[in-house]
């Protein structure tokens, strides 16, 4: 149940980000439903991969080239889904990390009650 709940929650954050930015786009609540467990797949089989090949990265940059990798599982998953369109590489930076605070906050509120 309570991975349903995070799933909806990362869902409603995805499918929030159009509203704040115009270069992010997401035709229908089914596709946001898909793409945020796309994302989820992406973030969890290849991210760490990712990590630990870019480790000297990240250290050398301090922590920072992290919002590079989170970008890129961002803009990947959107090129997976049809019908979830980023428009460029910084609009993907962005949107993994506004998609993160988003997704941060309404979980504090909603799983913590």
């Amino acid at each position: 149940m309570r991975l349903l709940l995070i799933w909806l929650i990362n869902t409603v954050a995805l499918f929030a980000l159009p509203w704040l930015m115009d270069s992010i786009q997401i035709d229908s609540f089914s596709t946001a439903l898909f793409a945020a467990l796309v994302l989820a797949l992406v973030n969890t089989l290849i991210r760490p991969i990712l990590l630990v090949l870019t480790l000297p990265f990240t250290v050398l940059t301090l922590g920072l080239f992290i919002f590079v990798i989170n970008g890129l599982m961002f803009w990947a998953a959107s090129e997976m889904v049809a019908g979830f369109h980023v428009a460029g590489f910084m609009s993907a930076v962005l949107g993994a990390l506004l998609y993160s605070v988003i997704s941060w906050a309404l979980s504090a509120l909603l799983i913590n009650i």
